[in-house]
């Protein structure tokens, strides 16, 4: 099982470091100074070599706070101080969704600080430097994103990474978590509604261990996700009671609201609270792709097409051209991106009518109007947008604003587009709002100002821009819209008539965009009777106050922020399309939403360029078919690659090359010279400094100092915890058989005819059974055998070798923790590489691309029926030839249960109430075996445990943290001596003494 097994994520790295010399927004604005030298040169001294370093990131790495070192306004720190307090090593990079948020009597600000997982409160008064007063802050679960007031004192914030929502009491000094309410995985957004408003509605995936706990068997949506079924809604929407939230250790939901799409992000409700909006974040765009078996053979033109029969599918024709690069050298078979017309016909670039060819419609169901106290669906809204951020009602007009992104995926290629005629360069996803009116959805191009086919951009153009709409508020009266920009550190103003009329202008209307220090504005709220509106800024953690009259900011407060330099300074390189683009629009978050992907596929080939040799070790190079990559040479990678997923950003630490054929191996700032794992991943992302100029239309190069910079942020973006493994870190039946497979450890050995024995499960190098090969050492593998699994070398399905089973080109053995994400697509035409079988048509699912590369295939259990996997040899190599069904179910619930740089039980909290020692206790036990029990991870180092567990408690008006110890006692921050863990459990008989137990990453608490 080698480099073809669905694929789903990034490439790899070794360790980043923090570079000397990085220059991050020295200037308070929060975006990276750009080095001279951006008319070609490069930096003093570069002698054109590569030039990466090979650390890791430093425990003692020092720490952003721009708060104590020069805010602007030298306000005080805001965020909970002392021992144990959070330090992270490496970012989650979870993106705002609502992060600030005001009182009902608009007296206080709080703000999710999700770097310090807190949240931190402000006393809020009119004007001037002084607007903001730090009033307390608390610490609450990992990657606070949202937050909501339901009343003055009680406010609620939504935990992405805890997969959790924590209810705080701000009357009392200091404020602190009297409830933790357990939720789907990645929690979003949170709006109240419903009668007298006390219905939470909550965003999650639909997925993650809390929806199957017992507990909730008797809610309406919990239970089984059924990953594996067709037809599925794959967006959650818990619903709880503020005023009765159960009695179970993490509270009972009155219900779980399943929406057909994929995970959804951003809440609106009404102002009568009647109807909440809920958007899905990744929708798509009715694209979908064939697998390059499908197509006839051969390269199409517009006036040319070459109809076929493939494997009783009939095939309109085969790829649109053209066949060569600029230099004649013939590309490889690919795939082709599809897309659904308005009448419903699938079709192509060319025009083609596909329909016949695909087994699935997409219905692109973007937006749905929930009614807030049936929970029923009461109107769904098609074509809103590809990418959906944020919503917001207009309390005037009752209209629906989305920002969003449409990405222009149904086009092609990188660079120049001298050769084909063609070229996304600086032209990925254009940033819109959307207009929902009357059961009519009307998208408004913000940037309309931007002539695409002028590269670079003239100078001015990026000034008029908005790149990665997210946040928006709109007057009481309804006539003006704030939107954050968080890729230009703009608040875009628009007049809602002009928006909705489509008669604005960004060259004129742009004056009265307002630019906010600190960079990466995401959340904004109004404070119309102070005449103020409060911005978040990521870049920096920080919180800007504008004048609503004069459109100018009159103060800017940071936040603590216990980051990693190198973290913060690297972060503005992956969103700030000021710095990465000419137009001002296009970032490499333009598709890596915040470090993630876009779920989309893409054909970035590069017809205008020139092969590649990789020097990565190729897997059964010798026996490549004549026509790989196009030439017969498996080393020689083309630029034509055809149409490929966007891999993610998080884990690539460790990973070795880049791209999923690892071409990233190769570039301007060198060549790998290893000759075995681990390979440079440090150099492979540095390579990347290409793309902001043939992707992204930057125009002058880009710095080696700021890419170092990038790199180092890049390489620190850590994958989350697998939600779909048990909490306790054990697989199931179904899962260990899998397991056994996948290492080779279940059926006859493959080179000795015996049974397959194995130590520590797994089996002597060149033993095991194959699952696929013949019987001979380095001919033959089990799925580990490429798929390799070291997590003390980091290694979670792949150590950056290639190989091209069953495939038309070289591809990197890509990475395997993430697989769960790639869920919703079901529906696949006979394929000739694949077992026929449950190819007829699907009907209506949530995604358009699934696994492999070009995203063609539409389940693990398919990709599992290539036919390299049957039963052959005696049965010696594949799946057994009565029983490989089960077998190959088994591999995929084991897949999607894969190991991580992070154990499951990472993020995961609890709060001991004096009225739930019952219902908590068991779960505090979980943590505390969890927290004792050794961990391996190179990411985390030789003596990690799974995770470190705190535990915080205000008792006698102060907040004191407790972190278990290896004898079992809690030792608390404040130098008093440890407590047991029963005095510590006894400390929550008494209200107001709420104990909240934290399972932290292990590392980031100091």
């Amino acid at each position: 099982m080698v480099a073809a097994l669905p694929s789903f994520s990034a490439c790899g790295s070794s360790p980043a470091s923090p570079i000397a010399g990085a220059d991050g927004g020295g200037d308070g604005s929060g975006r990276p100074l750009r080095d001279a030298g951006h008319d070609g040169s490069r930096d003093a001294g570069q002698d054109g070599g590569p030039s990466h370093a090979d650390a890791g990131p430093k425990p003692d790495a020092p720490r952003a706070d721009a708060a104590v070192d020069g805010s602007p306004d030298g306000s005080p720190d805001a965020g909970p101080t002392g021992t144990l307090a959070v330090s992270p090593t490496f970012t989650f990079e979870s993106g705002p969704v609502r992060s600030v948020a005001l009182s009902p009597d608009a007296t206080h600000l709080f703000v999710t600080n999700t770097s310090n997982a807190s949240l931190d409160i402000f006393t809020v008064a009119a004007g001037g430097a002084g607007a903001l007063t730090p009033a307390g802050s608390v610490y609450v679960g990992i990657d606070p994103v949202a937050v909501a007031a339901r009343t003055n004192t009680e406010v609620w914030v939504v935990n992405q990474v805890s997969d959790s929502v924590s209810v705080i009491d701000t009357s009392t000094t200091p404020p602190h978590v009297v409830r933790t309410l357990l939720v789907g995985d990645e929690p979003s957004d949170i709006v109240f509604g419903g009668p007298g408003g006390v219905r939470a509605f909550i965003t999650t995936a639909h997925r993650g261990q809390e929806r199957t706990d017992p507990s909730l068997a008797a809610v309406t949506g919990a239970g089984d996700p059924q990953l594996t079924t067709p037809g599925i809604g794959r967006a959650d929407v818990w619903v709880f009671d503020a005023t009765n939230l159960g009695s179970n250790a993490g509270g009972t939901p009155l219900s779980i609201v399943t929406l057909f799409g994929d995970t959804p992000r951003g809440l609106a409700v009404t102002p009568d609270g009647n109807t909440v909006y809920a958007a899905i974040f990744k929708s798509g765009n009715q694209s979908m792709s064939t697998s390059s078996a499908l197509p006839c053979p051969g390269f199409d033109t517009p006036t040319s097409s070459s109809p076929c029969t493939v494997d009783g599918v009939a095939v309109p024709g085969a790829p649109p051209g053209p066949g060569t690069n600029h230099a004649g050298l013939t590309a490889p078979a690919v795939a082709m991106i599809l897309t659904t017309d308005s009448s419903g016909v699938i079709r192509d670039v060319l025009g083609r009518d596909w329909t016949a060819a695909t087994a699935f419609t997409l219905p692109d169901e973007d937006v749905f109007a929930i009614d807030a106290t049936s929970l029923a669906t009461t109107a769904t809204y098609l074509h809103v947008g590809t990418t959906l951020f944020n919503l917001v009602v207009n309390p005037a007009s009752g209209n629906l604003y989305v920002s969003n992104t449409e990405a222009r995926n149904d086009l092609r290629f990188e660079g120049p587009g001298t050769y084909a005629g063609t070229s996304l360069e600086g032209h990925l996803a254009e940033a819109r709002i959307s207009v929902l009116a009357g059961g009519v959805v009307t998208p408004r191009y913000l940037n309309k100002h931007i002539d695409y086919s002028v590269l670079p951009a003239p100078a001015g153009t990026a000034q008029h821009s908005l790149s990665m709409p997210l946040n928006m508020a709109v007057t009481a009266d309804g006539s003006t819209l704030y939107v954050s920009a968080f890729g230009s550190s703009k608040v875009g103003v628009f007049a809602t008539a002009a928006l909705e009329n489509d008669t604005f202008d960004p060259t004129t209307d742009s004056a009265s965009y307002i630019t906010v220090t600190g960079g990466g504005p995401g959340g904004l709220v109004l404070d119309e009777a102070k005449g103020q509106l409060y911005v978040s800024t990521r870049f920096d953690d920080g919180v800007s106050v504008i004048d609503l009259a004069t459109g100018m900011e009159t103060s800017h407060v940071t936040l603590k922020n216990p980051e990693p330099a190198f973290i913060t300074s690297g972060r503005p390189f992956l969103y700030d399309a000021m710095v990465s683009s000419s137009n001002g629009e296009a970032s490499c978050g333009s598709c890596h939403m915040f470090g993630d992907d876009d779920h989309m596929v893409w054909d970035l080939g590069n017809p205008d360029a020139d092969p590649v040799v990789t020097p990565i070790n190729i897997k059964l190079a010798a026996g490549a078919p004549p026509t790989i990559n196009g030439s017969g040479q498996p080393a020689t990678l083309h630029p034509m690659k055809g149409p490929m997923s966007t891999q993610t950003l998080r884990g690539t630490v460790n990973h070795g090359p880049m791209h999923w054929r690892g071409d990233r191996a190769v570039g301007v700032y060198g060549t790998d010279t290893h000759t075995q794992p681990p390979y440079d991943s440090q150099l492979s992302f540095m390579n990347f400094g290409a793309a902001f100029n043939s992707l992204l239309g930057l125009g002058p190069t880009f710095s080696m100092t700021d890419m170092q910079t990038f790199t180092s942020f890049g390489l620190a973006i850590a994958m989350p915890p697998n939600p779909v493994r048990s909490l306790d870190n054990s697989l199931n039946a179904a899962q260990a058989a899998g397991k056994a497979f996948y290492m080779g450890c279940d059926g006859i050995d493959s080179v000795s005819g015996n049974p397959v024995v194995c130590t520590n499960g797994a089996p002597p190098p060149g033993a095991g059974h194959f699952a696929d090969g013949i019987t001979t050492p380095t001919f033959g593998f089990p799925c580990q055998g490429c798929h390799v699994l070291n997590p003390a070398m980091g290694f979670f399905g792949t150590d950056g070798e290639s190989s091209f089973e069953k495939l038309p080109q070289t591809v990197k053995i890509p990475q395997l923790r993430n697989l769960y994400d790639k869920i919703g697509m079901f529906g696949s035409p006979p394929n000739p590489t694949e077992n026929p079988g449950n190819n007829g048509p699907m009907g209506p699912q949530v995604r358009g691309f699934g696994f492999e590369h070009d995203g063609s295939v539409d389940t693990i259990f398919r990709f599992l029926q290539a036919t390299v996997f049957n039963s052959s040899s005696g049965g010696a190599v594949g799946f057994d030839a009565t029983n490989g069904d089960t077998q190959r179910q088994n591999v995929e619930q084991y897949l999607l249960a894969f190991d991580s740089d992070l154990a499951p039980i990472v993020g995961q909290q609890v709060t001991l109430r004096s009225d739930n020692a019952t219902a908590a206790g068991p779960r505090i036990d979980l943590f505390i075996a969890r927290a004792t029990t050794p961990f391996v991870s190179k990411l985390l180092g030789p003596t990690a445990n799974e995770c470190d567990l705190v535990a915080r408690v205000v008792v006698g008006g102060v907040a004191t943290s407790f972190k278990l110890q290896a004898d079992m006692s809690f030792l608390p921050n404040d130098g008093q001596p440890a407590v047991s863990d029963a005095a510590l459990r006894a400390l929550a008989a008494t209200v107001g003494q709420e104990v909240t137990y934290t399972c932290m990453p292990p590392g980031w608490l100091r």
